[in-house]
């Protein structure tokens, strides 16, 4: 293998690397059930969320579930079955009714709900919000398909709740792509949303991969739209009609964490990368991609974002 093919090769790593390396210890007891969850977490899509209970579909065979809080599986059958043992939950108090504003939390590539519980965490201790982590199926399939399910995930959310969005890589793109299907009472619905390392001009390090017919082949699902598909994809990506900030992760300096990428960068995507013209705020955080959601200033700033429309409470210690 070349040094270009090899270089591609680790950055199609990166690119869909599984959750399993950060959340699983190999000293944990519950090891193999972490990395069931992890392995799950990438094949299933939510359909509906409330409270922490959530109705899946598995987009490679249509199988549907429904989970409780603990991600113990309560029902699984049909579509129907499923929708209908989620109202018998909601109408016997088992599962509390929702109400006031919600905040929906996305992951990225290759990831799984896991990811955004640090943020998720914070942001319930902060906010006057029902707070709800959204779980998708990246590599399974396009992130039209994930716009589709985050759009059943809002319809199912009363119709008086505002929104906001808080993404995580790829989950903004999931997100101006059920913006651009939504109707427009739903849009009307929004409130805020906040960015944090988002691909929003797509990717040099997937147009690497792109290069390498192999490896580009093996890209399924959201990894395939980046890598292949981007030119098709992108245009049908909507700026959001709502307030929105954009937290990059890089080092400020012009030269990034990666040597492999030009310019400042977070280790996966590129500070330039981030922009999307209509942002009310921009930070940067001297930050790698991942960590980024385990970052005291990052969860600050959210919270401040998603109050005020502004990052105020990260600007003292972050780089602007």
């Amino acid at each position: 293998m070349d040094r270009v093919s090899l270089i591609a090769a680790v950055l199609f790593a990166a690119l869909v690397r599984s959750a399993v390396a950060d959340e699983v210890p190999p000293q944990d007891a519950t090891w193999l059930s972490k990395l069931r969850r992890s392995q799950e977490a990438v094949e299933w899509s939510d359909a509906a969320i409330r409270h922490d209970w959530r109705l899946q579909e598995r987009p490679r065979d249509g199988r549907c579930r429904i989970l409780d809080p603990r991600d113990a599986l309560v029902r699984q059958g049909s579509a129907e079955e499923c929708r209908d043992a989620l109202a018998a939950l909601e109408a016997d108090g088992t599962i509390p009714a929702m109400d006031g504003p919600a905040v929906i939390v996305l992951h990225g590539l290759g990831e799984g709900r896991a990811s955004m519980r640090p943020i998720a965490n914070h942001l319930r201790k902060t906010l006057d919000a029902n707070v709800l982590l959204f779980g998708y199926a990246s590599t399974a399939t396009t992130i039209e398909a994930h716009g589709r399910s985050l759009d059943a995930v809002v319809d199912g959310l009363p119709p008086t709740s505002r929104i906001s969005f808080v993404g995580h890589s790829l989950g903004n793109l999931v997100v101006r792509r059920w913006m651009s299907l939504a109707d427009a009472g739903d849009l009307a619905r929004v409130d805020r949303m906040v960015m944090l390392g988002p691909p929003n001009r797509g990717s040099d390090l997937a147009r690497h991969v792109g290069g390498v017919g192999v490896l580009a082949a093996f890209a399924e699902g959201a990894a395939r739209d980046l890598v292949v598909d981007w030119p098709q994809v992108e245009p049908h990506l909507a700026v959001p009609p709502c307030e929105f900030g954009i937290v990059a992760g890089g080092r400020g300096d012009g030269s990034g964490f990666s040597p492999l990428l030009d310019g400042d960068d977070d280790a996966i995507v590129r500070v330039e990368e981030t922009r999307l013209e209509g942002a009310g705020d921009f930070l940067l955080v001297p930050v790698h991609h991942a960590a980024m959601l385990r970052d005291e200033r990052v969860k600050r700033a959210t919270e401040s974002f998603l109050k005020s429309g502004r990052f105020a409470a990260g600007h003292d210690e972050a780089v602007r």
